[in-house]
């Protein structure tokens, strides 16, 4: 797939009544427009999703979400376990929150699956929003993360590594509120 096709591989298909949302395998899964109906939340009560750690990282991944070119997102499951987090789950809703701690966008999760690193497909990286063109180079840059000092000491691990077998979170989202001011 060339990247000048991403948009449109990354975005979600609207048909009457239904959501259809493209998987790790580039097949369509179709489901009901609302798995269930979200209760009306403020932004400020929202979970607060949070993209990488505060920095240049952070800005520009939050300004690919902003643009609409990052909807998808990958996570350690170990990072999850560490926190003591819940995995994200279809239609969850978070605000995303910019390097200064402002809520800047909500987005809602329409898809996740919990993979093996070496079974994440150019579909998912693609749809990253980073200008990876291939699966190795979205690797080799989530690996720099995962293998930061920042990463190690999130984890309280200053030896993690990852492999082909480590298993990563891939969350697919959308926007669904943005603003421009701080909410």
């Amino acid at each position: 797939m060339a990247p000048s096709d991403v948009g449109s591989r990354c975005a979600t298909e609207q048909i009457p009544g239904k959501t259809r949302i493209p998987d790790m395998t580039g097949q369509l899964i179709v489901s009901a427009a609302r798995a269930a109906r979200v209760a009306v939340v403020l932004p400020e009560e929202l979970p607060v999703a949070e993209f990488a750690f505060p920095g240049p990282l952070r800005d520009r991944l939050v300004a690919a979400i902003l643009s609409g070119t990052k909807t998808t997102t990958s996570g350690l499951v170990a990072d999850y376990e560490h926190e003591g987090s819940p995995l994200p789950r279809l239609g969850l809703r978070e605000a995303v929150i910019d390097s200064a701690g402002h809520r800047v966008a909500v987005i809602e999760t329409t898809a996740v699956q919990v993979v093996r690193l070496g079974d994440v497909d150019l579909a998912h990286a693609l749809c990253e929003g980073e200008g990876y063109t291939s699966v190795a180079e979205w690797r080799a840059g989530h690996e720099r993360f995962w293998h930061s000092k920042e990463m190690r000491e999130a984890l309280s691990d200053p030896a993690f590594t990852v492999d082909d077998d480590t298993l990563v979170v891939a969350q697919t989202f959308r926007i669904v509120d943005k603003s421009t001011e701080a909410y």
